[in-house]
């Protein structure tokens, strides 16, 4: 070893410290340490990995043999520490240094942690964490439970040298549906494209990132139901053979029939008419009726994965005896994924529509054009910005600027456009004029002529609204809400936690309160003090605080619509987790306070006159029921999966309903259980319910109420369970049997009112649709070009707006990390519209330089030739580039996230993660400044 590397070694010791657990290297470097110095290292091992790693690399230091570097980089590649191998083959920590501010963010929201299930975790955590640290979470959780199982977790991360560990990890809470935690992972709610693109390294967005930034939901309230294992799966081989198609129904053809003479159009039918059929027939005709020496490409979208899976394996089975292939693409591993050739070997690719509008943005696919035909599965969620309606958006781009190019034909297929905000019939009409506009359809398709058909197939459940009287106010309530205001009082002696939210008006056991809790969680991990130290205490007390009261208010809410004992026995396992895991002083102080509290709670809840109203109401009906018609089947929709399992143990407890063997039907995650529920899993309850098994019931969140095929039943409750008149007909559809009931149970006046308010939202959709489809053809295009006009020019609007600076007064540029004085805002450039430079000779005086080891040193018009950093000695931080460009070498390319921009008039300091979002203007390069 060289006198400057073990002078590197010294200098980026602190980053080998935060990262390296030499116990696991030990067995690797035998040859090189005695059997003394290894006792020593694993003595200190047991104070923790920091103080291990400072003995050790004393040890190593002062080691003469030669080769003994080259032992120890071994180890580490062995032992699986690959991002400090790279760091210290190359001597530059820089995705190191890029993970600090996420290792802060980490142990902020610690406190958090504790109720996740490692074993759901760990299951996408395989490349962040080492197969020794693995085996002692899992000890962990087996010998102190699962609190301190998912410490340690966190401490593995926190350790972690690999780059895209926190990409994982908010993945993996995504997947297992940690929603609040993801979000507070996720604080910075950043859901740009990649189009915003600087070349100053190799971190740019790729695919697979925006896929995990937008959950794939068909209604925006529910998306915590849909984060599922996805995988991108090969096209499925056709024989080629005479293939007989299935009899269609006339009431099938009727809807088909615009879309088979070419026009684009939206197919609205009811639940269980078979639309996807409708769309097989489409799609045949379409790849068949193709001219001369054309061929189709068709791709079909749906926007949750389960519909995805369920979607795809229809499409497969329909073509199998056909000339025609089929194949799937979804989920994150479409990344790895040859999308373009997949798409362009096969006639038909179904897909989910995020994967489709990133390879558009990243340009693996060349435009929409290369289709011949798009159908749109749920396509009443063509708003917003919605996936949907960003490929719509490309889809009109070219309408209106390449008039030439060819462009897909479009199939909608849904149950209900829904009203949007409209209270009366013309705006109704307007609105779906403006969905129309949105997928450039020309008609919209419903059954008129075989409507006797269509009601021999789909039969229209009685609706009806039982509104139960509210539970009264208890002795539980009553402690629960106190113990919260104590906690509430406790936070406020920290920091003004009232100061941190803009929601002032909270009232205990609401959604609202969550809403709160979740504001101040966020605007905690970004809180900024004078006193860092401070800071860090402060920051997480206020987590701790926060996070009880989410468990105080989640068990108010459980208490409302289940059994106080249910309620308290999800208080309990949240504590007994703490427990598990090493207080602190203020966790401590709450528990001991519930501790007080729990005999006189653990009494009412055994008290059996403090039944729930709702609950002997649902058991009245179910009784009813199942006396009347025993082989009856029912689906029972509920908001919460802590409320669906506590309904699933109150049925199997109850003399009068257990025979019913509910089975429960939810998204990936159960969050206080061991086990989360899968694809496999969920594919098995429905199979269940639909070949009559043991279970005649149901019970059901929202991953079950839009576009999953369940088999017929002739119940369906809805515990509370409520939203817009879309949803209303698609959760009311799942009772497609005879005479089949859907009954809405609730307290809330509210609910009922909203209910109501559906039902004549319904009425007023139909006739718009009615009233559409009578306007001429001309007329209606007329409509939806004036329409298609006005979304271009907002379109354009935002593109320009984004892409104007305001000017405003001087910035100082400051290091981010240390402060030190960088340059001026009136001497930075920008390059090719996207590369940022600066022109003060006095800069490269500022930062320091380290060679650039990327193999890919092209890039365009520049060439990267050297790292820069701040010249600081005890900041180092990583600044951006040095390039080649033209005839000019080593010309610096800052990122902006490594500043701080200060106003010089105000001294205001602002911090932007992208040159998009500067509030200062910035002129264009010109060769002609740079002298010399």
């Amino acid at each position: 070893m060289t006198q400057e590397e073990k002078q590197n070694l010294l200098s980026f010791a602190c980053y080998i410290e935060k990262t390296l657990n030499p116990t696991y290297i030990l067995s690797y470097m035998k040859g090189w340490l005695s059997d003394e110095d290894v006792e020593k290292i694993q003595v200190e091992g047991q104070k923790g990995p920091t103080a291990a790693v400072k003995v050790f690399l004393q040890i190593i230091l002062n080691l003469t043999e030669d080769g003994w570097f080259r032992g120890f980089l071994d180890a580490l590649n062995k032992a699986g520490y690959s991002g400090l191998y790279e760091s210290i083959c190359s001597w530059d920590f820089e995705v190191i240094e890029k993970l600090e501010g996420h290792r802060q963010l980490l142990k902020r929201i610690e406190p958090s942690l504790r109720e996740i299930d490692t074993d759901q975790l760990l299951l996408y955590l395989n490349d962040c964490i080492l197969d020794q640290e693995r085996e002692e979470i899992r000890q962990v959780k087996q010998n102190r439970g699962r609190g301190a199982s998912a410490l340690k977790l966190a401490e593995c991360l926190y350790r972690s040298d690999k780059e895209h560990w926190p990409k994982s990890f908010q993945l993996a809470l995504d997947r297992a549906e940690y929603d609040s935690i993801s979000k507070l992972w996720n604080v910075t709610d950043d859901h740009d494209d990649v189009t915003d693109v600087e070349m100053v390294d190799e971190d740019e967005d790729s695919c697979a990132v925006i896929n995990f930034q937008y959950t794939e939901d068909a209604q925006p309230a529910n998306y915590s139901e849909n984060a599922y294992s996805s995988l991108c799966f090969p096209a499925v081989p056709c024989q080629r053979s005479t293939y007989f198609p299935k009899e269609a129904r006339s009431y099938q053809n009727e809807l088909a029939e615009p879309a088979l003479n070419g026009k684009n159009t939206i197919i609205c039918a009811p639940t269980g008419s078979g639309k996807t059929f409708v769309s097989l027939i489409i799609c045949d005709h379409h790849l068949r009726n193709r001219p001369a020496g054309a061929k189709g490409k068709v791709v079909f979208l749906a926007t949750k994965v389960p519909v995805y899976e369920q979607q795809k394996k229809v499409f497969q089975e329909h073509f199998k005896r056909t000339s025609y292939t089929v194949a799937g693409i979804c989920g994150e591993k479409a990344a790895d994924t040859p999308v373009a050739m997949v798409i362009e070997e096969n006639d038909i690719t179904v897909m989910t529509p995020q994967i489709l509008l990133n390879c558009l943005n990243d340009g693996t696919l060349p435009s929409l054009s290369m289709f011949t035909l798009l159908i749109f599965d749920e396509c009443h969620n063509t708003t917003g910005n919605h996936p949907y309606n960003v490929l719509m958006s490309k889809y009109l781009a070219l309408k209106f600027e390449q008039a030439e190019t060819p462009l897909p034909q479009i199939v909608g297929l849904t149950a209900s456009l829904g009203v949007g905000s409209a209270k009366n019939l013309h705006e109704t009409i307007e609105h779906i004029c403006t969905v129309c506009a949105s997928l450039n359809a020309q008609v919209i398709s419903t059954v008129k002529e075989n409507i006797k058909d269509l009601e021999e197939v789909v039969y229209k459940p009685q609706k009806s609204i039982k509104l139960i009287e509210k539970r009264p106010q208890s002795r539980f309530v009553h402690i629960i809400s106190h113990m919260m205001s104590k906690t509430e009082e406790l936070a406020r002696k920290i920091y003004p936690i009232d100061t941190l939210s803009h929601i002032k008006s909270r009232s205990f056991g609401t959604q609202k309160y969550e809403q709160w809790i979740v504001d101040v969680q966020k605007r905690c991990s970004v809180l900024q003090l004078p006193n860092k130290e401070e800071e860090s205490r402060i920051c997480r007390a206020l987590f701790i605080y926060t996070e009880h009261l989410r468990r105080y208010n989640d068990t108010l809410i459980i208490n409302e619509d289940a059994r106080t004992q249910d309620a308290l026995a999800y208080l309990k396992e949240f504590f007994e987790d703490i427990n598990t895991g090493e207080f602190d002083e203020i966790e401590e102080n709450l528990a001991s306070n519930f501790e007080d509290k729990l005999p006189e709670l653990n009494a009412i809840s055994q008290d059996e006159s403090s039944e729930n109203p709702k609950l002997e109401e649902i058991t009245f009906i179910l009784e009813e029921e199942y006396r009347l018609k025993p082989q009856t089947r029912s689906i029972l929709f509920v908001k919460t999966r802590a409320l669906a399992e506590a309904l699933k143990n109150w049925i199997e407890e109850s003399p009068q309903l257990r025979h019913l063997k509910p089975d429960v039907l939810m998204g990936r995650g159960k969050r206080n259980q061991n086990t989360g529920m899968t694809l496999p899993n969920q594919k098995g309850v429905l199979d269940s319910f639909k070949n009559n098994g043991d279970s005649k019931m149901l019970i059901a969140t929202s991953v079950a109420d839009e576009g999953i095929d369940i088999a017929q039943c002739n119940l369906v409750l809805l515990y509370e369970y409520t939203g817009n008149v879309i949803k209303m007909i698609q959760v009311r559809g799942r009772g497609r049997a005879k005479d089949s009931k859907c009954i809405l149970v609730t307290s809330k006046s509210e609910r009922a009112e909203t209910e109501k308010t559906n039902m004549l939202k319904e009425q007023m959709m139909n006739k718009a649709i009615e009233n559409l489809q009578k306007w001429d053809e001309a007329t209606l295009a007329q409509k939806i070009n004036d329409l298609q006009m006005k979304l271009k020019q907002k379109q354009d609007y935002r593109k320009k707006e984004s892409s104007q600076k305001p000017r405003a007064g001087s910035r100082r540029l400051l290091c981010r990390k240390c402060k030190k004085f960088a340059c001026h805002s009136e001497d930075i450039r920008v390059i090719e519209g996207a590369h940022h430079t600066v022109l003060d000779e006095n800069f490269r005086e500022r930062y320091i330089t380290r060679p650039h080891l990327d193999k890919n040193k092209r890039y365009g018009n520049f060439e990267k030739q050297c790292k820069l950093y701040c010249s600081a000695e005890k900041c180092q931080l990583d600044w951006g580039i040095t390039v080649k460009y033209m005839t000019l070498d080593d010309l610096p390319i800052i990122k902006v996230g490594s500043f701080i921009a200060e106003d010089v008039g105000s001294g205001k300091q602002q911090h932007f993660q992208k040159w998009k979002d500067v509030d200062f203007a910035v002129k264009a390069f010109a060769i002609e400044e740079i002298s010399g």
